[in-house]
């Protein structure tokens, strides 16, 4: 931004403005902290949680194969290992993918990720520890490890996604669904669908679930660097069930303003992996389009609709309008 001058800053400040962009103090102030009450944080933070509620709410979720609670259920793990040739070890309370080993291979000596790096019993074991003592958890203070089965991405990702599995982010608003993007694993990020390790974000356009543009650390990019295939014009699969899916979360949470994390299974279809209080405004570089005039939309409404289908017409009345 350095030579800009004050009035080409008032200009760009403007047209994000006009175009609805929402800065990381505007989502904080008016959404975050206006409709997420922070008794409710525990239900999102802690996926173990997430995971009994989405149960309850007929939400499909990957199977849980273990939970360690401290150093001593170390052999736990081994156990899984010894049964599941495939499985992801995730922090309970883990934020913004840190922590996470998706496991491709088991042996006797160890672990093999599934980006094909191998760690040797005792690598794992110092990994575990760092869970354990609360190193990639929010807040601090310790934590407790997931292990779930690894869930299956839909064919149609074979050449988006690199060594792991790309997720769906929908960002919910009042029960409403009003953006999403793709994240998509690279070589970069290791197979991990995460944008601030190298991941790609692909906008998706709401009515019909087709991928628009791309980027990757903020900038654009059409055509994934590990596959040289094109970002944009790919059909999500199960698009409407997968908006669904956000539908009933949106339902079932005390919330009013969250990240819907999902995967579409090739077996199970869309499934959910997390929740997020705080999503990132990232998405909407994503888009090439701002939250805000969509978030105005359905912040103006009096009520929200408790029926399902009726909250899919009024979300799909916005995306039109927007």
């Amino acid at each position: 931004m350095a030579g800009l001058g004050v009035p080409n800053l008032f200009k760009i400040h403007k047209a994000m403005k006009a175009n609805g962009v929402v800065g990381i103090n505007g989502r904080n102030l008016d959404f975050v902290f206006a409709h997420n009450p922070r008794r409710f944080y525990p239900v999102v933070d802690d996926k173990v949680t997430t995971k009994h509620l989405a149960i309850d709410a007929g939400v499909p979720v990957p199977k849980m194969l273990a939970v360690l609670e401290y150093q001593g259920h170390f052999d736990r793990l081994k156990k899984v290992a010894a049964d599941n040739s495939e499985f992801v070890i995730k922090p309970a309370r883990g934020s913004g993918g840190g922590g996470i080993l998706v496991i491709g291979g088991a042996t006797a000596k160890g672990l093999r990720k599934a980006s094909g790096a191998f760690l040797p019993w005792e690598d794992v074991r110092f990994h575990a520890n760092n869970i354990f003592s609360g190193m990639f958890s929010l807040g601090g203070g310790s934590d407790r490890i997931l292990v779930e089965e690894r869930l299956r991405p839909h064919p149609v990702f074979d050449k988006l996604a690199f060594k792991g599995v790309p997720d769906l982010r929908l960002i919910v608003f009042r029960g409403v669904p009003i953006m999403a993007m793709l994240r998509l694993p690279t070589s970069l990020s290791d197979g991990r669908a995460n944008l601030h390790l190298g991941g790609i974000g692909a906008g998706v356009d709401m009515a019909t679930g087709l991928t628009t543009k791309g980027v990757c650390f903020n900038k654009p990019v059409e055509r994934h660097p590990d596959f040289d295939t094109p970002i944009g014009g790919v059909e999500v699969p199960n698009w409407s069930a997968a908006v669904d899916t956000a539908l009933k979360l949106g339902q079932t949470l005390d919330l009013g303003y969250i990240g819907v994390d999902l995967v579409v299974d090739e077996t199970h279809g869309p499934t959910m992996l997390e929740l997020n209080a705080r999503p990132g405004i990232s998405i909407q570089i994503a888009n090439g389009c701002g939250l805000g005039h969509r978030l105005s939309r359905v912040a103006g409404l009096d009520s929200v609709p408790e029926d399902l289908e009726a909250r899919r017409a009024l979300a799909e009345t916005i995306w039109a309008e927007t």
